[in-house]
């Protein structure tokens, strides 16, 4: 019954906020009956893979942000409002790409339960190394946790500590599947340690552990994992897409002075920054997935958060010495 009544609340809240803006669409209509199962909505790819290896078929989990949507500019929809609003857990950053989130919430009644990723880990500030191009006018809200680098799975520890805390939280929503959901979770974040020790026994071997990005950088918890100089046109979260001259000149200069083969840059860009870097300073260039999101087609073909970093050793194991 409450979760009809959350349905409604939620339509009329959706159709109210499109007919503000002259808009005279109606919110999708709710299904007739709830499902058994519980319901796990996850804003991004990260917490989706890491819910859907706990959950198994225990659970039915949503990633709402289609696959290739900008987290940082998303809206969502009257629909995304039922899905949260019909949802046992949902699952969200905390961060600047997500707070989009709160406007959400606010058309939904507060029953709904909410995990934060960046509530599961120690929080890092956001990356400005030298010769980044910064934003011109600070955009990060009166909010605290704003300050912080959002992208916190990027450290395979992170994302076993995240993947494990999903698996708690499961056992206390459904306990009488709480051994499975915890053996699902133990299971999975064993996967990304294992993965971790791979990492860590590649950057044994590494002599130079520079990375320059002719990109965003939202590796910051990724580089401290494994002691990594890196250098970047832009923060994390940066909107910009145009680095300074400055910029272009001290990562192309940096590439050079320390013999790099290889720029990198981050997936869904044009890496038109890292070309032209590359091609500055004599190097080549290589995509380094964050794991923020993911395209259609990697989603089809069945993509991971594990296989996805697996992906970036492969890459590293190709491109530094």
């Amino acid at each position: 019954m409450k979760k009809h009544l959350i349905r409604l609340l939620a339509a009329l809240s959706a159709a109210a906020l499109l007919s503000g803006c002259g808009g005279t669409a109606s919110a999708p209509a709710a299904s007739a009956e709830p499902k058994e199962e519980l319901q796990v909505t996850a804003t991004v790819f990260p917490a989706y893979d890491f819910a859907r290896a706990v959950c198994g078929d225990l659970a039915e989990v949503t990633l709402l942000l289609p696959p290739g949507a900008e987290s940082h500019s998303y809206e969502p929809t009257p629909q995304d409002i039922l899905t949260v609003g019909d949802s046992d857990l949902f699952l969200y950053l905390g961060g600047e790409s997500d707070a989009w989130v709160e406007t959400l919430l606010d058309s939904i009644d507060g029953g709904v339960q909410k995990m934060k990723m960046m509530d599961c880990v120690e929080l890092k500030e956001e990356a400005e190394t030298e010769g980044m191009t910064a934003e011109e006018e600070h955009e990060h809200g009166a909010g605290e946790v704003l300050e912080y680098d959002e992208h916190v799975w990027t450290s395979p520890v992170n994302a076993a500590a995240i993947t494990t805390a999903i698996g708690e939280r499961m056992a206390e929503l459904d306990p009488d599947h709480a051994e499975a959901y915890q053996a699902n979770a133990a299971d999975y974040a064993g996967k990304i340690l294992e993965l971790d020790e791979k990492f860590n026994d590649f950057f044994e071997t590494v002599t130079n552990k520079t990375m320059v990005f002719g990109d965003r950088f939202p590796l910051r918890y990724f580089a401290d994992e494994y002691g990594l100089d890196c250098y970047a046109a832009f923060p994390g979260c940066s909107t910009q897409t145009e680095p300074s001259a400055a910029t272009i000149a001290f990562l192309t200069q940096k590439v050079k002075e320390e013999g790099l083969g290889t720029v990198y840059y981050i997936e869904f860009s044009n890496h038109l920054v890292a070309d032209s870097i590359a091609e500055s300073a004599g190097a080549q260039t290589a995509l380094f997935h964050s794991c923020h999101n993911v395209s259609k087609a990697d989603m089809d073909a069945g993509a991971t958060y594990l296989t996805l970093m697996e992906g970036n050793l492969e890459t590293l194991k190709a491109t530094m010495k």
